[in-house]
């Protein structure tokens, strides 16, 4: 029941902030323009300051796992090539293959990890290794797939890869990761007051902001035209995933912290930052909104599964 509670203690928030933005959209007081400008913001300054600051702070030497962070590296782009070439095969309309692979695999790590490893055991255990291994990830193969599958996938295979390689060397989120390594390498424990305050005050905007942008741009007559599709890649993200992959980390001896970081990169929420990246990469959003909105309204009872679940086994203390 703890469990259960808290995963709606989570989840909760983040569903009323994008019904709140439906409804202001509804009563006019959000429109198209905001919804545009602020997902410019949030893609190019918000969402990078978070993830900047979040990895700037972290303590990399003193908690580096290499074998745990290839794992995560590994799983994400096992998943990421599979379920890549299963939508080229199988779904019959190309321009959403880019939007089903990202929602189907990118999981909210770096927000919702953090915060149900902090509500178990009062820290941030090894979800900043988690986040290493697999949100740079996250972000790179988005580029890629959005790039090269949907409405701007034109011209040849080599001009697609170069405009790929160019989105991935010039995407602020990724940026903002890479830049953070660095001051957590040279072991800086947290940033001067007044920088740190300011910092700290760009990153609490890009959740909000972006799931307020999320619910106003939300269209549900056309998500339901898409609603087999969404509740497809939800259970790819919330329940597949984690049952394939879960087993293999328990053989692999990772329990505790370890094992509820990989519950949150594999089975949690697909991140808001989905339908960010997908829109400022020309898609439109739609079938992402839907699943994002879906997987949120799910995770709660999903993940309290999967924790419990790892709880019966003696993996999780």
């Amino acid at each position: 029941m703890d469990s259960f509670l808290f995963s709606i203690r989570a989840t909760a928030p983040v569903f009323l902030l994008m019904v709140l933005g439906y409804l202001f959209r509804r009563i006019g007081l959000l429109d198209a323009h905001f919804c545009q400008v602020s997902d410019k913001f949030v893609f190019t300054v918000a969402l990078p300051v978070m993830l900047f600051r979040d990895m700037a702070t972290t303590r990399l030497r003193e908690t580096f796992d290499l074998p745990y962070v290839l794992f995560c590296a590994l799983v994400t782009t096992l998943v990421f090539f599979s379920l890549w070439g299963l939508a080229r095969k199988f779904l019959r309309d190309p321009a959403l293959v880019g939007e089903f692979v990202q929602v189907s695999y990118r999981s909210s790590a770096a927000i919702l990890g953090c915060a149900i490893i902090m509500g178990i055991y009062g820290n941030t255990g090894m979800a900043p290794l988690m986040i290493i291994g697999s949100v740079p990830l996250f972000n790179i193969y988005a580029v890629l797939v959005l790039t090269l599958e949907g409405p701007k996938a034109n011209g040849d295979l080599g001009h697609r890869l170069r405009h790929a390689l160019k989105s991935i060397a010039t995407n602020p989120i990724i940026l903002g990761i890479l830049l953070g390594v660095f001051p957590s390498l040279f072991g800086l424990d947290a940033f001067p007051p007044i920088l740190d305050s300011g910092l700290d005050l760009l990153a609490r905007v890009a959740t909000p902001l972006a799931l307020l942008s999320l619910g106003a741009a939300f269209q549900g007559k056309a998500a339901l035209g898409k609603l087999r599709l969404s509740a497809l890649a939800a259970s790819i993200k919330l329940l597949i995933l984690p049952a394939l992959f879960l087993p293999l980390a328990a053989v692999l001896g990772f329990t505790g912290s370890k094992l509820v970081a990989l519950i949150v990169m594999l089975g949690s929420t697909s991140t808001p930052t989905c339908y960010i990246m997908a829109r400022n990469l020309g898609h439109e959003g739609t079938l992402t909104a839907s699943v994002v909105v879906l997987t949120t309204v799910c995770s709660a009872f999903t993940l309290t599964f999967w924790i419990f679940l790892c709880r019966q086994f003696g993996l999780i203390a």
